[in-house]
Formats: C-alpha cells, sequence, structure tokens
C-alpha cells in the first residue's frame, strides 16, 4: 500500500526536503519487502541485498557439482526448488530495474504503480492468513 500511495503522491509533493522524505520512505518500503519474502518464505529467502541471493545462488550450483563418495554420511544435496526461486527474484529485480530506469523518465512515479498493485496482490494473502490468526487466538 506505501509503494502504490508512494507512486500515486510523489510527483504531486513540493517540498524542500521531499527528497529526505522520499529516502525515508523507499527505505521502509525496501524494509517492508523483506520482511514480507523472509515471512512468505518461512526465512528460507531474504531479499535485503541482491548479493545474498547471487551468493547464495552460486552455493546451490556448488552443491550440484559436488562429486558424492560412497562412503559419505551426510551427503551434500542441493536444493532445485531454492535455487530456481532465488534466480527467479534476482531476475525479477534485473527486470524491475531495466523497467524503473526506462519507466521513470517516461511516466515518473507512475512508474511504481503497476508493480505495487503486483505486490499488493501477492502480499495480501498472508497478511490476511496473519490476521485471521491472530483473531482466532
Amino acid at each position: 500500500m506505501l509503494i502504490l500511495l508512494f507512486g500515486l503522491l510523489a510527483d504531486r509533493l513540493v517540498w524542500a526536503h521531499r527528497n529526505l522524505v522520499f529516502v525515508a520512505i523507499l527505505c521502509l518500503t525496501m524494509g517492508l519487502q523483506n520482511a514480507l519474502i523472509t515471512k512468505v518464505s518461512d526465512a528460507q529467502i531474504r531479499t535485503t541485498h541482491v548479493t545474498g541471493m547471487v551468493t547464495d545462488i552460486g552455493i546451490e550450483l556448488g552443491k550440484f557439482s559436488y562429486l558424492h563418495r560412497s562412503h559419505d554420511r551426510d551427503p551434500v544435496v542441493a536444493d532445485r526448488s531454492k535455487l530456481g526461486i532465488l534466480a527467479l527474484l534476482v531476475g525479477l529485480f534485473f527486470v524491475g530495474g531495466v523497467v524503473g530506469a526506462l519507466g521513470y523518465p517516461a511516466y515518473g512515479f507512475l512508474t511504481l504503480v503497476p508493480p505495487a498493485l503486483l505486490l499488493l496482490l501477492v502480499g495480501l494473502p498472508p497478511v490476511l492468513a496473519d490476521l485471521r490468526a491472530q483473531s482466532a487466538r
């Protein structure tokens, strides 16, 4: 909701220190986005830094290349599902960066509205589930 409101209203703000407000709002939304992904993935994936996800991709690829010996008690096993999700997330970060870089000069902050609506659609079910669980207690 915050990203959606920001996308709809940011171009209309004409404050002397609006850039400081923008940075604060965007930092907050990045933290919320990281919290959402952490919650949805049961803390398996955190998206604070793309470099961390790329490192995790490298770890999973390394696990794929590990040669098992017959006497290994604890074999190294790669997680294909996690690798796929991480690769998708890094790819989406890249696509989002390109869309943002091309969309902002043409549409301003309205460029944020479509991805904000998508995030709202994806994020609403876990939030509603948490609210239901809270009210059931």
